[in-house]
């Protein structure tokens, strides 16, 4: 039989949206503190959510697996109506880290790649690993030492 209410029956509680979306009650309120989440009608002195801050909750653990801090999230979220402007500065500045962070992990993985064929017992006795110790403390990262060192080992 139909409720004489229905939007009551739409309302959820704190723990209710909790289990749905996957997260905590923490981090609903949370994301609440932050302004991430739009404060909720209290029923009772309880939190209840409209069903729709489901697919907040949903779009912020969206954000956060696309690498965007939550003070980036709001200003995405807070842009949404902007015709795309924010939007596209937050994300293409994102883009750019995420391309720096896949550069930086290749480095590493080169550098790993490479020290396991070394043929060196240990690892911290061959000569390419000093010269990539000292490039280090030249301040050289990784990607570029490790690049240096294969060019300098290529024509010997």
């Amino acid at each position: 039989m139909p409720s004489s209410a229905p939007e009551v029956n739409t309302l959820l509680t704190i723990g209710e949206l909790a289990r749905r979306a996957g997260v905590s009650t923490s981090a609903l309120r949370y994301y609440e503190e932050l302004g991430l989440l739009p404060a909720p009608a209290r029923i009772s002195g309880q939190r209840r959510y409209p069903a729709s801050a489901a697919r907040v909750v949903g779009t912020i653990l969206l954000y956060s697996d696309a690498g965007f801090t939550l003070a980036e999230q709001k200003v995405l979220m807070a842009s949404r109506h902007d015709a795309g402007g924010e939007w596209n500065r937050v994300a293409r500045r994102k883009l750019a880290e995420l391309d720096e962070q896949i550069a930086r992990a290749q480095a590493a993985r080169e550098a790993i790649e490479h020290g396991l064929r070394c043929p060196h017992e240990d690892i911290t006795r061959c000569p390419n690993f000093d010269a990539g110790v000292t490039a280090r403390l030249a301040g050289e990262p990784l990607a570029r030492s490790h690049r240096q060192l294969h060019e300098n080992t290529s024509g010997k």
